[in-house]
């Protein structure tokens, strides 16, 4: 099986091509620890992949997590809301984010996450980024799932 770590960067190259990926995370989710965590990132010193973040019952869980449904905001206001960490994510240069549910047997495992420049996210490029991620689920899945809770 081909390195975790490596399907991620490879994932993040592609993304950074179609849509912009200033900062680029896969989080797993997992649910009995009610946590989302951080397997991979493209900035360790900001956001190490040993970082966890609660999973709250809010309008982003609805959607992202429990609605399998990808997560648009092409403005810091728009996500503010649900992410403590927006100041910085704004030191990083990134004022829009696209969060997208990884589901596998009807369970969303994880979420890869891309942020990037204000505005960003056309639902051109939202398209884009989904069916890229669709093309390449099955190496996606198996590097989510080598990766340890």
């Amino acid at each position: 099986m081909t390195d975790p770590d490596q399907t991620f960067r490879a994932l993040h190259s592609r993304m950074a091509a179609v849509a912009g990926a200033r900062l680029f995370t896969v989080t797993r989710i997992d649910r009995p620890a009610g946590l989302a965590r951080r397997i991979f990132t493209s900035h360790p010193a900001d956001y190490p992949a040993s970082g966890t973040k609660p999973i709250r019952p809010d309008g982003w869980t609805a959607q992202v997590i429990d609605g399998q449904s990808s997560f648009v905001a092409n403005s810091t206001a728009e996500f503010a809301v649900y992410f403590p960490d927006h100041a910085l994510i704004n030191q990083l240069g990134c004022q829009s984010a696209l969060n997208v549910p990884v589901v596998e047997a009807v369970q969303t495992i994880a979420t890869v996450n891309i942020l990037d420049d204000a505005g960003r996210f056309t639902p051109e490029t939202v398209d884009r980024v989904e069916r890229l991620l669709k093309a390449h689920h099955a190496d996606l899945v198996a590097a989510i799932l080598a990766s340890p809770l």
